[in-house]
């Protein structure tokens, strides 16, 4: 029982980092259709500039709260200079451009930061809490509870504000959302604001526990694309749900038969979406007329 519990602690921890990524690929998919392979390198931003604007003497939190400043205007940046120009592209084009992008980011954060892995002090402590003969880092506390509050945030965000609404609008029929005075140019540029400020806490978050250095974000990036196509792509709930299924299994997988092959899981997880279920768990079928 204990480790049966403490395997499924070290998955929902993992898998709401995963989660998050899931979530900011999403957001920026349906605002523009676009698919951003370089949503783990916002996750690495976040956590490298908050240890070095920490490291610099900011106190940890102005150094968070600086970091998600700078991921949000990097996020800001991509959409302007190579996302907005080459709108019209295929979808393939895009892809290509966000792939590009982050490398441009990870070979600007090795020169910029360095190539170590580096860890943030816990935001509590480090002493294990212990439930049922099974330990869990307070950390992971604030990884799960995190996630946990940015998911109830964007609900809230989505449903309640105009400006939510609009992103929503824009979404489900971006030409239909311009004609009745929605902005989509902007609502498209707050969707990577937004992915960026998520991406950026995930970052913050999980730096105690996973480190983190200049290359984390692709591993990151793959197995967040990973969890959104196992939710359904566009789904924010499936999003959510795949980042906890591919964190669960990772951890039962590396405990009760090998950890070498833990990085492994996320893409037989693609590789099955696609054969046998292409819409995900959570993703609309779709009927064509012919």
């Amino acid at each position: 029982m204990a480790e049966l519990l403490q395997f499924i602690f070290s998955g929902l921890t993992v898998g709401a980092v995963y989660a998050l990524v899931a979530l900011g690929f999403t957001i920026i998919y349906n605002a523009s259709d676009v698919v951003n392979f370089a949503q783990g390198e916002f996750v690495m931003l976040g956590g490298m500039a908050t240890v070095f604007l920490a490291a610099a003497g900011l106190p940890l939190p102005l150094a968070a709260i600086a970091a998600v400043v700078v991921t949000v205007a990097v996020g800001l940046g991509l959409y302007l200079f190579a996302i907005k120009p080459a709108r019209g592209a295929s979808a393939v084009t895009l892809i290509i451009i966000t792939i590009g992008a982050s490398i441009a980011l990870r070979g600007a954060a090795q020169i910029v930061f360095d190539k170590q892995f580096h860890r943030l002090p816990s935001f509590s402590g480090d002493d294990p809490i212990h439930i049922l003969g099974a330990t869990i880092l307070p950390q992971s506390l604030w990884v799960i509870g995190g996630a946990g509050v940015i998911l109830a945030a964007l609900w809230w965000f989505f449903r309640v504000t105009l400006t939510g609404k609009a992103v929503l609008a824009t979404a489900a029929n971006r030409l239909a959302a311009s004609l009745v005075g929605i902005d989509t140019r902007f609502v498209v540029g707050l969707s990577f604001a937004l992915s960026a400020a998520i991406g950026a806490i995930a970052g913050i978050l999980v730096a105690p526990i996973t480190l983190t250095s200049y290359e984390v974000g692709t591993m990151l990036a793959l197995k967040g694309f990973a969890a959104a196509m196992l939710g359904g792509m566009g789904n924010p709930i499936g999003a959510v749900a795949g980042g906890l299924l591919i964190g669960l299994l990772e951890a039962f997988g590396a405990g009760y038969l090998s950890s070498t092959y833990k990085d492994a899981f996320a893409f037989v997880v693609i590789l099955l979406v696609l054969f046998v279920m292409p819409g995900g768990l959570f993703g609309a079928r779709s009927v064509e007329r012919v």
